[in-house]
């Protein structure tokens, strides 16, 4: 339930009519507009207004009017067929989810996709006919970038501003619903991507009904939620809610909250402990996974979030592999960076971050690997003025090392679409705004790579093109990197020492001179792995005994000698 009143809020079908309640303290008066008729609701403590529609059933449209001139849609509308400014739907969700048992953490394999790139329609129902192939690869976890209605048709989804509706254009709630329910009969489980640290631009209403925003911080996006002021418990409940709606309501296995370090709470219960909990009595069994660059254990080990986004193996790999220092990559330069985050899972662990210009991070000692979901993901893909991927950067030998390296370590691993088959289109930053905010945007963003004298060349968000060259090229679904994901993934679930994200039973070497990583995994059970990477242009002589291990991976012909070829990698297991 919402904090303050027992009774929940939203708009929700009952017999003979619909239960409507809005909490609005900003406005004097408050009614629905539904099918030429207007329904006063009657304010009740606190600002909330309650009232009944006799007649409204599911499928119907209704506008709130705000003080009698003010038509706005429903801030917990669960549809927005028109678009975010146009009336809300009335849906009714059906009868309660199938009961799915998601996997244990350590098994999950994440697979994040974007509903609007990942088929050529672009649509839920389009989305389940790809499963099969999801679930042969040996991925475990589909994680949905956010489905919250966001302005226009096409755009990444971290601007939605109507978080309780599943964008039209992905084929509403109804596609989304099947969506869960074919990923769970594919023996898949649904990870969803949200986002409550801040809401778009364009279409958010929110603040003309309540104080749902503080100025006493702010965000890299916009403004900060109201989490701990005058009327946060409302707000608070808002999320709380939301996060439910998608676990109990739909059925998804777990969140992934986006940029938790911008979520400002000075509560007695953090925000993020109060999520954690509620989504896990939801539903047994399902997992909360917080993108944060906090470097913080706390998150785990006091707000019982499941797993963080970890983005220091990625940029220690990407670092050794393209040469990059720029941006987020200050600080990665060190060759033993990639041997410490295999080992401790981050490089900062309290030591001075040049990107930063302070100290960061601390020691992580305790977590497991589990706790620990390190990728290519949308954000290092995308946030890059091109889109390019890494085996666009440095060819597919080198992007196969890095999916061994990936694969192997004590982390979970997760795959950004087309991954698996080394797909070479862009994943661009592409948008559907209105004139004025897609200038701004436009302008913005090529000014954000002007210091790279990239700026002029920075393709357009707002241009159909860019959205449409980031589609992914299915006629290219095949081939050896495809089968190197089925082999790596297999082998995570066959051999106990790759599979069991013991960190403590890992070690890694890194010889900066000859550019060649070793990593070993062992465990209790006697289980031993051994990967020898060799990131170099030239063949090399293995640097360990494998003994009586048998090898399980070569991702180039290995050399007579049993050497290694260059720019290539190798595995050896029990």
């Amino acid at each position: 339930m919402t904090a303050g009143p027992d009774q929940p809020l939203g708009a929700r079908p009952v017999e003979g009519g619909a239960e409507l309640g809005v909490w609005a303290p900003k406005v004097r008066s408050l009614a629905v507009r539904l099918g030429g008729r207007t329904v006063p609701l009657e304010r009740e403590e606190r600002g909330v207004w309650r009232g009944t529609v006799e007649g409204a059933t599911a499928g119907d449209d209704y506008l709130l009017v705000l003080d009698g001139e003010r038509e706005r849609p429903d801030p917990r509308s669960r549809f927005q067929p028109h678009g975010v400014h146009g009336p809300s739907r009335l849906v009714d969700l059906g009868p309660p989810p199938v009961p799915f048992a998601t996997p244990a953490l350590r098994e999950l394999v994440f697979y994040e996709l974007h509903c609007g790139t990942f088929t050529p329609e672009g649509t839920f129902d389009a989305a389940a006919q790809r499963l099969g192939h999801l679930a042969d690869l040996g991925v475990t976890a589909v994680e949905v970038m956010p489905v919250a209605a966001f302005p226009g048709a096409r755009g990444w989804g971290y601007d939605g501003v109507a978080l309780y509706a599943v964008h039209a254009a992905y084929g509403g709630p109804a596609a989304f619903r099947r969506f869960v329910d074919a990923c769970h009969a594919a023996g898949l489980a649904v990870v969803l991507d949200v986002v409550y640290n801040h809401l778009g631009p364009d279409g958010n209403y929110l603040g003309e009904f309540g104080p749902y925003f503080t100025d006493t911080a702010t965000t890299a996006w916009g403004a900060a939620v109201n989490l701990d002021g005058a009327g946060s418990d409302f707000v608070r409940g808002f999320l709380l809610d939301n996060a439910e709606q998608w676990v109990a309501g739909y059925g998804v296995d777990g969140l992934r909250l986006d940029a938790v370090q911008a979520l400002y709470d000075r509560g007695s219960v953090h925000i993020l402990e109060e999520l954690a909990t509620r989504v896990h009595a939801a539903r047994p069994g399902s997992v909360v996974v917080a993108e944060t660059d906090l470097h913080q254990p706390l998150l785990v080990t006091a707000y019982g979030i499941d797993a963080m986004w970890d983005d220091d193996l990625h940029h220690a790999l990407h670092v050794a592999l393209t040469g990059e220092t720029f941006g987020w990559y200050q600080g990665f330069q060190d060759p033993q960076a990639l041997a410490k985050v295999f080992e401790q899972g981050w490089v900062f662990t309290g030591q001075y971050d040049p990107h930063q210009d302070r100290r960061h991070g601390r020691d992580p000692a305790g977590l497991g690997g589990e706790r620990f979901v390190c990728s290519q993901n949308h954000d290092q893909v995308g946030n890059r003025p091109f889109g390019d991927r890494l085996t666009a950067l440095v060819g597919p030998d080198l992007d196969a090392v890095a999916s061994v390296l990936l694969a192997c370590s004590p982390f979970l691993p997760l795959l950004f679409q087309g991954q698996e088959w080394g797909e070479t289109r862009p994943f661009l930053y592409f948008t559907d705004h209105g004139p004025a905010l897609a200038a701004a945007v436009r302008e913005g963003r090529r000014a954000e790579f002007d210091a790279f004298d990239w700026g002029a060349q920075v393709p357009d968000p707002n241009d159909p093109a860019t959205f449409e060259r980031s589609k992914l090229d299915w006629d290219r679904a095949g081939g050896e990197t495809l089968e190197l994901w089925r082999t790596l993934l297999r082998l995570r679930r066959e051999v106990p020492a790759l599979g069991n994200c013991r960190r403590d039973l890992t070690t890694a070497r890194v010889d900066p001179r000859r550019r060649l990583v070793v990593l070993e995994r062992g465990d209790p059970s006697g289980s031993r792995a051994v990967i020898v990477a060799n990131l170099g242009q030239t063949s090399q002589h293995c640097p360990v005994d494998p003994g009586k291990l048998r090898l399980r991976v070569a991702t180039r012909p290995r050399l007579p000698s049993g050497d290694l070829s260059a720019a290539s990698a190798a595995v050896w297991t029990t």
